[in-house]
């Protein structure tokens, strides 16, 4: 008789699922025109280890200036927040800025990550367990970008308050922005949400935070490509496509590409795709706001803009909304 560990077997079903949607998503996207590939799978294990890379880069300010930001901020951040309430943080990378709210929180009830990159999640999640012995961690493994049902959640909890990070807003189309905002205001009523926020600025300082000298940032784009040869059956040859990454002033975002360089036929999930020389894949946007603007969208969905901090350059917003 052959014994199945039923922990094992869920993580292969995991795995299968996440290879499943993963590949269904990139013959999509590039069957479509133009082509295009969602953002949100950027983050396999490879691609979250070199955003954390790219992170700790001089050119990209995000990171540090938030970290700043909710370091500096972190009492009063705690006040705004409250006792008891349970966090979900959408889109859980790296567990350092979670960390910097959950060390000044009065009796957090619950952490719950929600993420879409299985793996990177559970071992996140693993290693607060450890340092936070008195703290429920639940991660979910869920694309919250396309909504998150209440009933996933607890129901006897006091207060839920909302993690957003990172400025992950600015991935979103302002219409798919509107739309999780009002996913996330009704998923947290009566308690809010603490998001990060990256704002118009300098496009000089915008182009080098995507175009970094050590070429981080290309390799991170590229691992998109490198994680369909593994996953999807697919034949890219990554040297063939050159990372680009321009902001467009009228729609205020930041536009990454892998664009090819030369007319070729790829093979992806056993259908044949071709490139012409100079075609594109549109891989991401990254949008900037300016305070009224976020403000005002927030409160269009339902939010009551709150507490507001930013660092004294105005290069980034860390905003609290409450869920009336």
């Amino acid at each position: 008789m052959t014994f199945v560990n039923p922990a094992a077997a869920a993580r292969a079903r995991e795995r299968i699922r996440d290879v499943d949607d993963f590949g269904d998503a990139l013959l999509a996207g590039l069957k479509s025109t133009p082509k295009a590939i969602p953002c949100k799978y950027f983050y396999d294990s490879a691609g979250s280890k070199l955003f954390e890379r790219i992170s700790a880069l001089p050119e990209y300010y995000l990171t540090r200036t938030e970290v700043s930001l909710l370091s500096l901020r972190a009492d009063e951040i705690a006040t705004v927040v409250g006792a008891d309430a349970e966090i979900v943080e959408f889109g859980a990378g790296a567990s350092d800025k979670i960390r910097i709210i959950l060390d000044r929180l009065v009796r957090p009830h619950a952490y719950i990550p929600v993420d879409i990159s299985a793996a990177y999640l559970k071992a996140t999640a693993a290693a607060l367990e450890a340092d936070y012995p008195d703290l429920l961690v639940n991660p979910i493994v869920a694309d919250f970008s396309v909504g998150l049902p209440p009933a996933i959640f607890s129901r006897d909890v006091r207060r839920r308050v909302g993690f957003f990070p990172g400025s992950t807003i600015g991935n979103f189309t302002p219409e798919e922005a509107k739309r999780f905002l009002q996913s996330a205001a009704r998923l947290l009523k009566g308690g809010g949400l603490l998001i990060g926020v990256d704002l118009v600025k300098d496009p000089a300082l915008l182009h080098a935070a995507y175009n970094d000298n050590e070429g981080v940032t290309a390799a991170f784009n590229k691992n998109l490509l490198v994680r369909a040869n593994r996953e999807a059956g697919a034949n890219f040859d990554v040297a063939r496509f050159a990372h680009y990454a321009p902001y467009n002033p009228h729609a205020r975002r930041i536009e990454m590409y892998l664009v090819s360089t030369v007319a070729q036929r790829v093979s992806v999930c056993g259908r044949s795709v071709s490139f012409s020389d100079g075609e594109a894949i549109q891989t991401e946007f990254s949008y900037k706001y300016s305070v009224d603007d976020f403000r005002a969208l927030a409160h269009s969905v339902g939010f009551i803009p709150r507490a507001l901090w930013y660092d004294p350059d105005r290069l980034f917003s860390v905003h609290w909304l409450e869920a009336a």
